[in-house]
């Protein structure tokens, strides 16, 4: 337990206080991005749009939590240094809320594993249990918390339930992170216009995955060396803002990527990308309906012939039928039709 000659101030609750500013400062972020979103993407399913809203609330949920615990260590109990080892229901709760919104961006990801790999439950179900199991094991810590008040109890009874939902937390970042890479990389066409997309989507995959991957583990490892000071804790604070930024950084990125399909390399010479429709007006899921590649040839070159000679007008088409996720800017198909239209006019002298 903890005695009040042995309470590390900076440690316990100065932990909790720099943990609560830095989340505090996130939901501002959080905000934002959600603001930007239901500015931008009006004509988004509703579902998406509902998961948007969820997920705010379940941020600024969280972000009371962490203010009411502050309140009880600072305020309440002030000087109090035997109160520490207390558990107030409310720092509890922020696990619990943690735990959801993880589970459902964590969701929200293997659903577009699971668009990526055609269907493939043997992967999806899985990743799914796993999140689940996250889940499940979060809301016994917060559960059990809640019950025995104390945290040096706690750790001694049920250090493992903590444990097992922070490295199944991990674990499943970096099982999701590497399945969105492989699959966006198997994407791939020589032929396709979208390849740059693909490339930002794998970037993009990466480093959320391994900011919220990184932040899980740091935590999970100050818990383990450190599991009678609040440091985990502080650091646990921010780790559902790292994952509802994830998401809307997501979502809020599509037009950014949408102008990226038409940008080409000055040097090369690629047939110039044409969008010949409007993205925010294409029905679910055909973002990318129509993009036209015309390329058109005149045979004008060289010195002017003899007014005997035919004059040769080549004009080739290329159009490339393109099926992209509205809601998540997966690339789901690429198909490709070459017509070549011949039309020959004589003159003669």
């Amino acid at each position: 337990m903890f005695m009040a000659a042995q309470v590390d101030i900076p440690k316990t609750v100065g932990a909790l206080l720099a943990g609560g500013l830095v989340a505090t400062a996130f939901t501002g972020v959080i905000t934002v991005q959600s603001y930007n979103y239901y500015k931008s993407y009006r004509g988004d399913a509703m579902r998406v749009r509902l998961l948007v809203a969820f997920v705010w609330l379940l941020d600024f949920c969280h972000t009371l939590f962490v203010s009411l615990s502050l309140w009880h260590y600072l305020v309440l109990h002030y000087g109090d240094t035997s109160m520490v080892d207390s558990v107030p229901w409310s720092l509890a709760m922020t696990i619990a809320f943690t735990a959801i919104l993880t589970f459902l961006v964590h969701c929200f990801f293997v659903h577009r594993i699971f668009k990526l790999s055609v269907g493939k439950w043997i992967i999806a179900v899985p990743l799914a249990a796993l999140a689940f199991s996250r889940l499940c094991f979060a809301c016994l810590t917060t559960y059990q918390l809640i019950k025995l008040d104390s945290l040096d109890i706690f750790t001694h009874r049920f250090h493992w339930s903590f444990t097992l939902g922070l490295a199944l937390s991990s674990t499943l970042d970096i099982l999701i992170t590497g399945s969105l890479c492989y699959y966006l990389s198997n994407s791939r066409n020589p032929s396709s216009s979208l390849n740059l997309v693909i490339d930002v989507l794998i970037l993009y995959a990466f480093e959320n995955g391994a900011l919220t991957t990184a932040a899980t583990i740091v935590s999970m490892i100050c818990w383990l060396i450190m599991p009678h000071n609040l440091i985990f804790m502080g650091l646990h604070f921010i780790i559902s803002k790292f994952y509802a930024n994830s998401l809307l950084a997501t979502l809020n990125t599509r037009k950014r990527l949408r102008g990226t399909t038409g940008r080409t390399d000055s040097n090369s010479h690629a047939i110039p990308v044409v969008l010949t429709e409007d993205f925010t007006s294409q029905p679910r899921g055909n973002i990318f309906s129509r993009v036209a590649q015309t390329l058109q040839v005149a045979d004008n070159s060289g010195p002017k012939r003899r007014s005997a000679s035919p004059m040769v007008h080549i004009n080739v088409q290329q159009t490339v039928e393109c099926t992209i996720d509205e809601d998540e800017m997966m690339p789901a198909k690429v198909d490709s039709k070459v017509d070549r239209d011949r039309n020959r006019d004589a003159e003669s002298a």
